[in-house]
């Protein structure tokens, strides 16, 4: 019988105490399984920046996924156009998409006309309570990133999520597009929250 033994971090608490944390650990996988990216997840940029500094001298591309457009605000970016633009200068990619596990749903979901919960969220709640906020957050950054070409969807990379802010959950992904969901695969879970 063939198995391979790896460690997995589990934080106390979720948030952004464990970015630093989680960006080591994402580091470390991504040497020891040889994966040439990490995706995270960053709304405002900080996420991102600690991410480069841990990623710095090591090869591996960084692809960061920011919330959409109008998220928050109509027409508003919540992403650091400085730190997107020192970012890209370093060969990091920003890859602004919409949510691939809300997106138009929840405009539905949210209608007073309409209303109701729709079966794509209802596969994002199932993620980010089942498992973990970030867990989520991952997955959807993943869809993103392979659906606007910035990583291969047949190699494995890392993804980074978290709860709220900053990062707490670090996995192993084999990509896909959005509309082939179930082709993705989250083959390793390297670090999360033990309590959501």
């Amino acid at each position: 019988m063939a198995f391979s033994e790896k460690k997995i971090y589990y934080f106390e608490k979720p948030g952004e105490n464990n970015t630093m944390d989680a960006a080591r650990f994402a580091v470390e996988r991504a040497k020891e399984l040889t994966i040439k990216t990490i995706v995270v997840a960053s709304t405002s940029g900080k996420t991102a920046e600690i991410f480069q500094d841990a990623m710095k001298g090591t090869g591996i591309q960084l692809v960061v996924v920011t919330h959409v457009v109008g998220f928050v605000k109509p027409g508003e970016w919540e992403f650091s156009k400085e730190i997107a633009d020192k970012l890209r200068k370093t060969g990091a990619r920003v890859v602004t998409g919409t949510h691939a596990l809300s997106g138009l749903e929840r405009a539905l979901s949210r209608s007073p006309k309409i209303g109701g919960g729709s079966r794509t969220e209802a596969i994002a709640e199932s993620l980010r309570r089942i498992v973990a906020v970030g867990l989520k957050v991952s997955v959807e950054c993943v869809l993103i990133a392979a659906d606007s070409g910035e990583i291969a969807v047949n190699e494995e990379v890392i993804a980074v999520g978290g709860t709220a802010t900053g990062a707490d959950t670090v996995c192993v992904i084999r990509p896909s597009h959005t509309s082939s969901f179930f082709d993705l695969q989250v083959r390793e879970i390297v670090a999360m929250p033990r309590v959501r």
